[in-house]
């Protein structure tokens, strides 16, 4: 295990150039050496969404912008509020700051997991307070106070902002799964909160597009939203927040694991990219051109994805065009303060 140098990572224009803004709270794979975990950390990545910020890094050199975290899932979990605290993985089952859990505690997946997806327990230790709070400081605050200053530009700029809260999910439920074990999930499943996070016609409109590739597509079922598509949302106000899950099965064959075909399959997803994608980034911008190297000696491209045309699809030109048609649509103007 090593110390990750930065929490996070950014990958596209420092200067706002479009709408679009996407985040990755879940593919980090540095894991921290204080970890003090009694598993292996083969097993924590278990929870790892392994390779999305990569599937939509293409993104970036077209304009758009995405956030990825470095650390794991397992670590923290940047996609919870920052008082959801599990008191049962405390020392002496006590938070001395704001407490607002939500519920996952019971399954041992607050802010701080205290079990794997099977559930596991991560540790054979309770933690101290600090040892959270620290986590807190480190992981979660540069993630969130990153992700909202990039919308507020956003929209300061546009008057809109188009979130996509980018996650990957298992081909089949596990034993904690939502609805159960053992249940088939579909291709994609958006989520928006049951129509409060999104502009139904935007949500409509990236539904269509993908179920018009041939994929099956379910909204809201069973995957709503956590916290970062209801944290910085306010469609009223133009800034629309959509939780995106791809179907593993789509983007690699064997997790963690380096696959000979990754590359091909790549370059061939970036040049479907190239040729879809209408609007470019300002000139002069220095984007990410290269993923990082792993740890693990595999590729930090994604595995072999079996439908390539996915990202091409959702192109940086249709989803600007489907969120400009949904905020013209009924007139409602854009202004509003960004909330936290």
């Amino acid at each position: 295990m090593t110390t990750p140098a930065h929490p996070i990572a950014t990958y596209g224009p420092a200067d706002v150039v479009q709408p679009l803004l996407l985040d990755s709270p879940h593919s980090g794979h540095e894991f921290p050496a204080d970890f003090g975990a009694a598993v292996s950390e083969h097993a924590l990545r278990d929870g790892e969404d392994c390779f999305v910020d990569e599937l939509w890094l293409p993104t970036a050199r077209r304009g758009a912008w995405l956030l990825a975290a470095q650390f794991p899932r397992t670590h923290l979990d940047a996609n919870r509020h920052h008082a959801d605290i599990d008191l049962e993985l405390l020392a002496g089952a006590h938070w001395p700051h704001e407490h607002r859990p939500s519920g996952k505690a019971a399954i041992g997946k607050a802010i701080v997991w205290r079990t794997l997806d099977d559930g596991t327990p991560i540790y054979a230790r309770k933690l101290a307070v600090d040892e959270v709070r620290l986590r807190i400081e480190r992981c979660h605050v540069p993630y969130h106070q990153t992700l909202l200053k990039r919308i507020a530009a956003t929209h300061a700029r546009f008057g809109r902002s188009c979130h996509i809260n980018c996650h990957s999910i298992n081909a089949v439920s596990g034993v904690q799964g939502e609805g159960g074990a053992g249940q088939r999930r579909a291709d994609v499943v958006l989520g928006d909160l049951d129509g409060t996070s999104c502009d139904a016609a935007f949500m409509a409109f990236v539904r269509e597009v993908l179920a018009g590739m041939g994929c099956d597509v379910k909204v809201n079922d069973p995957f709503k939203g956590v916290e970062l598509v209801r944290a910085y949302a306010g469609p009223a106000a133009g800034r629309h927040s959509l939780q995106l899950e791809v179907n593993r099965r789509l983007t690699w064959t064997k997790a963690h694991a380096r696959n000979m075909r990754a590359s091909r399959l790549c370059r061939r997803t970036c040049s479907l990219w190239s040729t879809r994608c209408s609007t470019t980034p300002a000139q002069g911008t220095a984007l990410a051109d290269t993923p990082r190297p792993r740890s693990d000696g595999g590729s930090r491209w994604f595995g072999a994805l079996q439908a390539p045309a996915f990202t091409a699809h959702l192109s940086l030109a249709e989803l600007d065009l489907g969120l400009a048609r949904c905020s013209s649509a009924d007139g409602r103007s854009n202004s509003g303060a960004t909330r936290a």
